[in-house]
């Protein structure tokens, strides 16, 4: 008995490597244009750095005064980078050596206000900026001056129509990060084709609170960028257009 079950047992052993060699081996196939499962959709990207801000300009409602805007180098406490994955930095802001030969710059605002509460200023690009995907959230990086005025941005939709997006009140001392997100009905796509239903960045603007008393305003700004969701832009056949 015992001979018996250990020529069975024997016998299945080598017919092991057999049974595997006979199973067929399939893999799914795999789509080129498919995105990797660890990258997210979102991908943060930068609208302006400032760099070459010349060409800003800002327009006032209030004929007193002077209204201008000017390039500043900035020194001393600089702002935290956003890591790739578009996550909030660690800390809002750190201490950093500047480069003298690639120094950071920022866009500085001078303005004046007169009727509390009505009075704004408007500072805007040389063109609007095209946003390809879907804007969920604007950020911006602001030095306030502890003025409670409401900091705002300015987008247009593919119908022609302009939105204002609160940021926040300046009612702080030093740099500070502001954010809006993107509210779910301002339209930035069709269901039916793809067409180039993008949203455009305008301008930045500061309303005057009612609660401040008038004159002389400063305020600054770097860093503007913009949080993206590209999940509908790539896919296969995306590269033709429905806009013949």
């Amino acid at each position: 008995m015992k001979t018996r079950m250990f020529l069975l047992l024997a016998a299945f052993l080598i017919s092991m490597p057999l049974l595997a060699q006979a199973q067929p081996t399939t893999q799914p196939a795999t789509d080129p244009n498919a995105q990797p499962a660890n990258q997210s959709p979102l991908q943060l990207f930068e609208l302006e750095n400032f760099e070459e801000a010349e060409d800003w300009i800002a327009d006032s409602t209030c004929p007193l005064g002077e209204t201008k805007t000017l390039k500043i180098v900035q020194r001393g406490e600089i702002r935290a980078t956003d890591d790739e994955n578009a996550r909030p930095p660690a800390e809002e802001s750190y201490s950093l050596q500047q480069n003298p030969d690639n120094p950071n710059h920022i866009l500085g605002v001078k303005t004046f206000f007169n009727e509390r509460g009505f009075d704004r200023v408007e500072v805007s690009p040389p063109h609007e900026y095209v946003i390809k995907g879907k804007a969920r959230q604007f950020s911006i990086w602001v030095l306030g001056r502890n003025f409670r005025h409401t900091l705002s941005l300015k987008v247009r939709d593919y119908r022609g129509k302009t939105h204002n997006l609160e940021l926040g009140r300046l009612d702080f001392f030093g740099w500070r990060k502001l954010t809006v997100a993107v509210p779910g009905w301002l339209p930035q796509s069709t269901r039916y084709s793809l067409l180039d239903k993008n949203l455009h960045f305008v301008s930045l603007f500061v309303t005057h609170d009612v609660h401040e008393v008038p004159g002389t305003f400063y305020f600054y700004v770097d860093g503007l960028k913009v949080l993206v969701d590209q999940s509908e832009q790539v896919y296969p056949g995306s590269e033709i257009k429905d806009n013949w």
